[in-house]
């Protein structure tokens, strides 16, 4: 049995296909069948069902599957702890975040982190927070950067920062004239939302203790955009909730039509995520300690109660 069986084991049962894992895995399609051929008759069993299409996992193989991703992460991390013996910071390093936060906050760390670390090749990613666990769990992505706690038994977080909600509130909105607005001021019903999936609609809900109704609308917004949330509200459709960081990029103009929130302000945490592994931790503390100098000049609230992003 070899680290590279069980490599290509777990690249078979990602892809559900022999020849797609091969070209994931950068060998030819026979090499990679042969050895996990091997590997099965060593074992004496079947991991894959090739009966089916797509190729499934037999029930030992899913066992299989579970330890072979222990001892392949495990393997790595014996360069990973010469690594850190050596205080070498570079490599492969891959980095997940989820839109509402990449606008934001890429650009205010992305060249001070390359210049500060050239050696670290960091691969970024924009993905939703689904994709982000499990990409974390697979060992697809080092680490990502997403609105917590989620409540993830095998993923650590790290507070970077708190970023509060700001009411976005045109001149025809019936909570024009307040001067701060208060959770219980909102109504669901008249707040334009992101579409489904993404980490921040459900923070508003839950900020709201409501679910969105959607029996008495005239449209229904399927966008991932602030910018488009706005405009529509510019156009007498409705307030909106952005967050803070989203609010420094706004004309004079726009900037009038914000509100903040009473103290505490209403917030969402934002977080380094990783495997409890804490495989390339050296990377993952570099990354975290360059975000949150840069972070805690731009944002100065303290006083703030964290809005969870979890469906409830």
């Amino acid at each position: 049995m070899t680290i590279t069986q069980l490599q290509y084991v777990l690249a078979v049962a990602e892809h559900q296909n022999f020849t797609l894992a091969a070209q994931k895995s950068f060998v030819t399609q026979p090499t990679l069948s042969m050895q996990v051929q091997k590997l099965e008759d060593e074992l004496d069993i079947l991991i894959f069902d090739r009966s089916k299409k797509p190729i499934t996992i037999t029930e030992v193989g899913k066992k299989i599957v579970e330890q072979a991703k222990n001892i392949v992460n495990e393997a790595e991390r014996i360069k990973d702890i010469v690594d850190q013996e050596k205080g070498f910071i570079g490599g492969d390093y891959t980095l997940g975040i989820i839109p509402t936060i990449m606008p934001t906050l890429l650009p205010m760390f992305l060249k001070t982190f390359i210049n500060k670390y050239p050696k670290v090749n960091l691969i970024i990613k924009e993905q939703s927070t689904e994709n982000l666990i499990r990409n974390i769990q697979d060992g697809h992505i080092d680490a990502a950067i997403a609105a917590t706690p989620l409540e993830v038994e095998f993923i650590k977080e790290r507070p970077l920062y708190y970023e509060p909600f700001v009411g976005y509130v045109p001149n025809n909105h019936r909570l024009k004239n307040l001067d701060n607005l208060k959770p219980e001021d909102l109504s669901i019903n008249d707040i334009l939302l992101l579409q489904d999936g993404h980490c921040f609609r459900e923070g508003v809900i839950n900020l709201c203790k409501a679910s969105k109704n959607y029996d008495d609308e005239h449209f229904q917004l399927q966008s991932g955009s602030f910018e488009t949330l706005v405009n529509l509200s510019d156009e007498g459709l409705g307030m909106t909730l952005l967050p803070y960081l989203n609010t420094l990029s706004l004309d004079a103009v726009k900037k009038m039509n914000l509100k903040y929130f009473d103290a505490p302000s209403p917030a969402r945490e934002v977080s380094l995520i990783y495997h409890k592994s804490e495989l390339k931790i050296q990377i993952t503390e570099a990354l975290r300690d360059v975000i949150s100098g840069i972070v805690r000049g731009a944002i100065a609230f303290q006083d703030v109660k964290i809005i969870s992003p979890i469906s409830k």
